[in-house]
């Protein structure tokens, strides 16, 4: 996989994936956090050539490819938190949740192995690298999860905005799944059906929604006050 963007780049040698090569412009090339990566000086179009695109910021890097966690030993951990995305399709939103729950000390995020976006280099750097730190796993039902959720001992919670029971109601301690649905769609029915509870956040303005990623960093963050 050939990673591009500073942050994405950073992260990864800071991560556990390996990192073979990385190419990066003169000026790229200064950062001190570099020093000692095997990078080649190049110029921008052959960054650009590598990576496949013009939003490389002057470096990239070939890496492992990704590994995903398993989705039961995230729901083993302690207190667990899990943000679950019901066919998330967008790699910036992707990248910005994952972004949002490593931030927030999430336990990891899931999502499913069918429709939905999955681990590639826009979603690394639309993550700022954070992908690089964070658990994802992957699971063939999402519905079927929730149910493996409530039998490992963790509440589920679905955002809906026509949910009765607001954001900051429930009491978020012990372990908690957030699902957060497609965009667009919303949460599928079945999906919807598996959670223990919808939630809902308040929208006081004309926009009848808000954007798939900052729901889920306002119903987070909730989540992590909560917790203390």
């Amino acid at each position: 996989m050939i990673l591009y963007g500073r942050n994405a780049v950073h992260e990864a040698l800071r991560g556990p994936r390996a990192v073979t090569q990385a190419w990066a412009t003169e000026r790229a090339a200064r950062e001190p956090w570099l020093r000692g990566a095997p990078a080649c000086v190049v110029t921008a179009e052959e960054v650009e050539r590598r990576c496949g695109s013009p939003d490389h910021q002057g470096i990239c890097a070939e890496v492992a490819d990704y590994r995903y966690a398993d989705a039961d030993a995230l729901l083993a951990a302690p207190g667990a938190l899990i943000v679950a995305l019901d066919e998330i399709q967008d790699p910036q939103n992707l990248g910005a949740i994952c972004r949002t729950a490593e931030c927030a000390g999430a336990t990891g995020v899931v999502i499913p192995e069918r429709r939905s976006a999955e681990v590639t280099p826009a979603v690394c750097k639309a993550s700022a690298g954070a992908v690089e730190h964070l658990a994802i796993a992957r699971v063939r039902n999402l519905a079927d999860f929730l149910v493996d959720a409530r039998a490992a001992g963790a509440w589920s919670y679905g955002a809906d905005g026509d949910a009765r029971t607001g954001y900051a109601q429930p009491d978020y301690r012990g372990k908690v799944v957030l699902v957060m649905g497609s965009e667009g769609r919303g949460l599928r029915p079945r999906v919807a059906r598996s959670c223990d509870e919808l939630i809902a956040l308040p929208l006081r303005g004309k926009i009848g929604s808000l954007n798939v990623s900052a729901a889920a960093a306002a119903l987070l963050y909730e989540i992590t006050r909560q917790r203390g």
